[in-house]
């Protein structure tokens, strides 16, 4: 059974950056696209970024594109989500999910990881 676990959130100044990470362990991810997705207090989850399953084609929401970048590293079964220029609106629980696909044309994930806090604040 695969399981994702995030890991590389917490409390980051305005402007500062953060590593996401989500290894994967039980099974390869890499005959699958992959997402990050946060959920902020109150609001529904948001899809973040999509990286399709040999890092070809990546794709942003638009409230990120330019700061965040999405990465994969297949030998070590991990997804990366770079966050630079962080803002408070950036505040949410990060999650990552695989994918049914191989690309992020379709929005359908079936695995997903417990998620890890970010929280940009002064």
């Amino acid at each position: 059974q695969l399981q994702l676990v995030e890991s590389g959130g917490g409390l980051v100044q305005p402007g500062g950056s953060l590593r996401l990470s989500c290894a994967a362990s039980g099974a390869t991810l890499n005959a699958y696209a992959m997402g990050w997705f946060r959920q902020a207090p109150g609001k529904e989850r948001e899809g973040v970024s999509c990286i399709s399953y040999n890092g070809g084609s990546t794709n942003y929401a638009d409230s990120v594109k330019g700061r965040f970048t999405i990465s994969r590293d297949n030998a070590k079964n991990t997804v990366y989500l770079q966050m630079n220029s962080l803002k408070p609106e950036d505040t949410a629980v990060y999650y990552c999910a695989r994918s049914r696909y191989m690309f992020c044309t379709s929005q359908s994930y079936d695995f997903w990881g417990q998620g890890t806090q970010v929280t940009v604040s002064s």
